[in-house]
């Protein structure tokens, strides 16, 4: 893979969404998240379900529900000498800019996908609507993508609904959506949750190959370190809604500093290990939190916390590359 160019591609900044609901308080789901994504590279968000990291990124796409929640921070997109903040568009706006500069590969594609319009036709729309294409320059342009993502039989498969393809060809069919219109930046939330081993295998394959043959940027978005391991440049370690942990892949796995990090590799089934052996785990769940207001929120659940963990905010250290927001991080040089 190339080395990325030095201008971001996208610069998150102090991003907020809270989530007000009438009579009760408001849930805060990102608190304050900052990152940043160059061409070519590709940006893990990693955390355990309910860290905010799907937030963040319909935040970034400005697909949240309905009125309810309360955005804040920015979110610069650069394109040329352009560089516009998502957050302050219309939604005509973004509509334009979604499939065209962004694309999002969503976690569950039979729930995605349209199941009464045929593959073909959600690939065609993005076509004739951002690259002006004609219908028929347009199928064929929409069977070529379906060959690129490995479905066999791409002619055929055009025409087939989701629900006559398997769990593997309709993420890849989302894949093909998503990369329609060669967008500058691709979002991938969960792309292999719901697959079997080997298809996650190839799908990670395949983004790794796009990525490196067109130099999109990518920010995948997962809980499972091992995809996080094979495929990202960068890791931003997410809890609470907040960024806890960042550096670049192989720091981070040569030696977790924050330990949220470190929990979260030590219960990575190894080969190595005593199969009688129990597996570690992180005690407690994400709810068990404090406020990050005056705190740690990851405190309760903490190993190594100790009193000021949980009546004083940690202040995020971001030195040569590497963020870290604790109180009492693990010894430089320890290993998960």
């Amino acid at each position: 893979m190339t080395t990325p160019p030095m201008n971001p591609l996208l610069q998150v900044q102090d991003l907020s969404v809270r989530f007000v609901r009438r009579g009760e308080a408001d849930v805060v789901a990102v608190d304050g998240v900052s990152f940043d994504v160059r061409p070519g590279e590709v940006v893990g968000l990693v955390g355990e379900s309910g860290c905010g990291k799907s937030v963040t990124s319909l935040a970034i796409m400005g697909l949240l529900p309905g009125r309810t929640p309360r955005v804040g921070g920015s979110v610069l997109f650069s394109s040329g000498d352009e560089s516009v903040d998502l957050l302050t568009l219309s939604d005509a706006e973004l509509r334009e800019r979604r499939g065209r500069d962004i694309g999002m590969v969503f976690q569950d594609p039979l729930s995605s996908l349209n199941p009464v319009v045929p593959v073909g036709v959600q690939i065609t729309e993005a076509l004739t609507r951002h690259r002006g294409m004609s219908k028929h320059e347009a199928r064929t342009e929409a069977v070529s993508l379906l060959e690129r993502v490995g479905i066999p039989d791409p002619a055929r498969r055009v025409s087939a609904y989701p629900h006559q393809m398997s769990g593997g060809m309709r993420q890849r069919a989302l894949i093909a959506i998503a990369l329609a219109c060669r967008p500058k930046l691709l979002i991938a939330d969960e792309p292999t949750t719901a697959l079997d081993v080997t298809i996650q295998a190839q799908i990670l394959e395949l983004l790794r190959e796009l990525v490196a043959e067109t130099g999109t940027a990518l920010i995948m978005i997962t809980h499972d370190l091992g995809v996080v391991a094979g495929l990202c440049d960068r890791v931003n370690v997410l809890y609470g809604g907040r960024v806890v942990e960042r550096a670049e892949r192989h720091a981070l796995f040569g030696g977790p500093r924050h330990p949220y990090t470190s929990g979260l590799i030590r219960s990575i089934p190894r080969l190595d290990s005593d199969p009688a052996a129990e597996l570690p785990a992180i005690t407690g769940s994400v709810s068990d939190n404090l406020p990050w207001d005056h705190a740690c929120a990851f405190a309760p659940r903490c190993p190594r916390a100790l009193e000021t963990c949980t009546s004083v905010t940690p202040v995020a250290d971001d030195e040569a590359g590497r963020l870290l927001r604790c109180h009492n991080p693990e010894p430089i040089g320890a290993t998960a």
